[in-house]
């Protein structure tokens, strides 16, 4: 027999190294032909940093995002960044790498005051333009401030920028600390069809919805949740390390063995829902939403199949055969 079940799971997660102390830095250079050099050690596995972080760039200087070229090549050349972990990079790399443009901006607009006849602090830039806010129409195009500033005054535009936060000590006598950047919110539901003769779990249905703060990017927020998704359903369904624990029989020693889900389990409906609740310290309000979209999804699928056969699977992944002896050490009724 088949039964359905709907779960819900819900959590909290930080952004930043618990307690401070992690830094990153960068620098911009602005070239005489208007397009931006960006140095950072953060590195992109996958995550989108690249990305994220030009986007930082060209909107700050108001140019367009295929004039921003990243370099994360290696140590030799890169300033210092904590580590692609603890989902950290968009909040403290966006930081520095916006302080960086700001700074290199305000070099452009010293260099291009005097021909707009306007101070420092009126000018703006957007769309490779920079302009009197007050008049619009008074404007020079940005690589003709470059090439100025550059080549005939002998300027080198660069900006340079730092996020760090100083070590929170927890007080001896409260424990009370400043933990964390910010902190940010996550939920799943899962609905799932359990078939009580074979033990077999099909996820049909996951909708998860998460805290980005700011989502700097869209597109790729939505990819991090359904990526994560799918990580939660093989975590909570298939994955297992030592599948005879403490027997290290059948233990998976290559990636041809270890089970994690592919495209043909992938559940019919799957929403990606992005909310945003602005931090009070993150680039434009991001918060950290990479690793916490792999953490609802197993507890979600595990409610599910306690509401679909009254059980309650506490050891993970849920297969079959645990499924299965879940049912039969169960008292009728």
């Amino acid at each position: 027999m088949k039964k359905k079940g709907t779960g819900i799971a819900a959590a909290h997660y930080p952004t930043g190294v618990s307690g401070g102390g992690d830094t990153t830095q960068a620098y911009i250079k602005v070239n005489p032909n208007g397009s931006a050099d960006l140095f950072v050690g953060s590195v992109d596995v996958g995550q989108g940093v690249e990305t994220i972080l030009a986007q930082i760039v060209a909107e700050e200087l108001g140019i367009v995002y295929e004039q921003v070229r990243v370099h994360n090549e290696g140590t030799d050349t890169s300033p210092i960044c904590f580590g692609s972990f603890a989902s950290r990079v968009t909040y403290a790399a966006g930081n520095a790498v916006m302080d960086a443009a700001r700074e290199a901006r305000s070099i452009m607009f010293e260099t291009a005051a005097p021909g707009l006849q306007a101070d420092p602090g009126e000018l703006a830039a957007t769309e490779g333009r920079i302009f009197v806010r007050s008049d619009p129409d008074r404007s020079v195009a940005f690589a003709d401030v470059a090439n100025m500033a550059n080549t005939f005054m002998s300027k080198l535009v660069i900006g340079h920028g730092v996020f760090h936060r100083d070590f929170s000590f927890p007080d001896p006598e409260t424990g009370e600390c400043d933990s964390f950047c910010t902190l940010a919110w996550a939920a799943t539901l899962a609905e799932v069809e359990v078939d009580t003769e074979t033990g077999e779990v099909e996820v049909l249905r996951l909708v998860s919805a998460f805290d980005a703060g700011k989502a700097v990017n869209p597109l790729l927020v939505e990819g991090q949740i359904d990526g994560g998704a799918i990580m939660g359903m093989g975590a909570a369904l298939m994955e297992n390390l030592y599948p005879s624990y403490p027997s290290l029989d059948g233990q998976p020693r290559t990636l041809n063995t270890y089970v994690i889900p592919t495209a043909a389990d992938i559940p019919e409906i799957m929403e990606a829902v992005v909310v945003e609740c602005p931090s009070t310290g993150g680039p434009y309000g991001a918060k950290g939403v990479g690793e916490m979209t792999g953490n609802v999804p197993a507890p979600a699928i595990v409610n599910a199949i306690h509401d679909a056969i009254g059980v309650w699977i506490d050891e993970l992944p849920a297969t079959p055969e645990r499924i299965l002896r879940a049912l039969q050490e169960t008292p009728p009724g």
